[in-house]
């Protein structure tokens, strides 16, 4: 795409709205992702000439961009396979991640080696790419929304390029607090957080990630270090429309059909109750403790077997990186541990699904008496939402008091500390116990606090005080 200099709006992250695959006779497709950011850019005036940069992930994305194949509002960047990796899974993933999840076993790692640093010099070639490309393509006094851990340094570098743009940064992450984000190499951690603090302005999902990244500045910075940059928060919220609808489409009947032929009934007679969750394999989504929770409340409550069964829909997550790897075959050995202990030839305890499947996410959503929600860590957690939304017998909700949502929901949820087991099983023997008339209305207030900032909204909202904030 050549330079312009003509976008109003821009947006940059690692990954677009865009895919493509290429197929054995060379042909190219295109897949159109969705999201907050997706529907947020749509609702711009298409006068505004919004572009959105982005990175190639596959060779598929990097043919289209050799090729000079795209679409409008698309920039698509290139950067070298060994740069993205290492930029990507080196240091986003597997250490800033880490470090605002808080998932490090400390006796061990981490371990800010020469590799690291190289892998560090990566991450700063991939910022650089995309700041170089935002300077591009930006008009003067353009609004540029960078978002998330992938591009922490961008704000900085373009700050340098352009000075007269509007920036912002929005982190989707957790951010950690100042002792254990002083994990990073000093030099790096001041780096991460001047990169930041180049924008106009700063923003995060919820006010104690907001107030954990100003105390790590003050910290690492100094007392003045926020003079430059406003501090907004932002919590995302759930598409009802959308997931109204798209949750009573004919694939997802279909999939409630098979699921509730695998949840089965008791030997009553009646329905068994579910306990759903919707997650991906993700380290700090907790969900070995979750089983190890589920096997517990089936330890301590007898009056449950037969009558409940844990439906785990655990989709693959960077199964690139071997620590995630090693987590997925922990969550089926568990899974197939508490089959063999408990269960009967008419029950299985637990139904597990390690293959991504959205429509089958959307039937256990409607299908749910309990939904479990308990991660280690979590910048918002959008499950907890997106539940509540389109149950339709309503939904008693588990949740941990560490995802964002929790500031959000917690008032009609029954919160745990995601550490302790034995509490998760008490809280789920609660949620299950919950009379239908108080987890139905539960279910509605929920619902309402879950859509209250709708993804547009959240979009728009953020590029409206960016314009504001000079």
């Amino acid at each position: 795409m050549a330079s312009t200099h003509s976008a109003r709006i821009l947006v940059a992250s690692n990954r677009g709205p865009i895919t493509y695959t290429e197929d054995e006779s060379g042909a190219l497709t295109a897949k159109r992702g969705g999201g907050g950011l997706v529907s947020g850019l749509s609702a711009i005036d298409s006068e505004a000439g919004a572009v959105w940069v982005c990175s190639a992930l596959g060779d598929g994305d990097r043919e289209a961009v050799r090729r000079g194949v795209g679409e409008p509002g698309v920039r698509m960047l290139d950067i070298p396979a060994d740069v993205h990796h290492a930029a990507y899974n080196g240091v986003a993933n597997s250490t800033l991640w880490f470090v605002h999840h808080m998932l490090y076993q400390t006796p061990l790692e981490p371990s800010f080696d020469a590799e690291f640093r190289r892998q560090w010099a990566s991450y700063e070639t991939y910022n650089r790419a995309f700041a170089e490309a935002l300077a591009q393509e930006a008009a003067d006094g353009a609004s540029v929304l960078v978002q998330d851990y992938h591009l922490t340094l961008v704000p900085r570098m373009l700050r340098e390029l352009r000075p007269d743009l509007r920036i912002g940064h929005f982190s989707h992450t957790p951010w950690a607090p100042v002792d254990y984000f002083r994990l990073l190499p000093d030099d790096i951690a001041a780096q991460v957080l001047d990169g930041i603090l180049g924008a106009d302005r700063a923003a995060f999902l919820t006010r104690r990630w907001a107030d954990a990244f100003s105390e790590c500045a003050r910290a690492v910075l100094g007392p003045d270090a926020l003079s430059g940059t406003r501090i907004g928060v932002h919590g995302l919220g759930a598409d009802a429309d959308f997931l109204r609808a798209r949750a009573h489409e004919a694939d997802v009947d279909d999939r409630m059909a098979a699921l509730r032929e695998q949840i089965g009934t008791a030997p009553d007679g009646t329905p068994r109750r579910a306990v759903v969750r919707v997650d991906r394999t993700e380290l700090s989504k907790n969900i070995v403790r979750g089983l190890h929770a589920y096997r517990q409340l089936l330890d301590d409550r007898p009056a449950w077997r037969e009558r409940v069964v844990h439906l785990a829909l655990a989709y693959p997550s960077r199964q690139d990186l071997a620590v995630y790897r090693d987590y997925m075959a922990e969550v089926q050995r568990v899974a197939d541990d508490i089959n063999e202990r408990y269960g009967t030839p008419g029950w299985t305890p637990v139904v597990l699904h390690l293959k991504d499947d959205f429509a089958r996410s959307l039937a256990a959503y409607r299908l749910a008496d309990v939904a479990l929600v308990n991660p280690i860590r979590d910048g918002m957690n959008l499950v907890a939402k997106e539940v509540p939304v389109v149950s339709d017998e309503g939904c008693a909700l588990v949740l941990s008091r560490e995802a964002g949502a929790y500031e959000e929901l917690g008032d009609d949820s029954m919160v745990v500390n995601p550490y302790d087991v034995v509490g998760t099983a008490a809280a789920l023997h609660e949620a299950l116990s919950l009379p239908p008339a108080e987890r139905a209305e539960r279910t509605k207030r929920l619902a309402g606090a879950a859509t209250a900032l709708p993804p547009t909204q959240w979009f728009l909202d953020q590029l409206r005080a960016l314009e504001g904030a000079q």
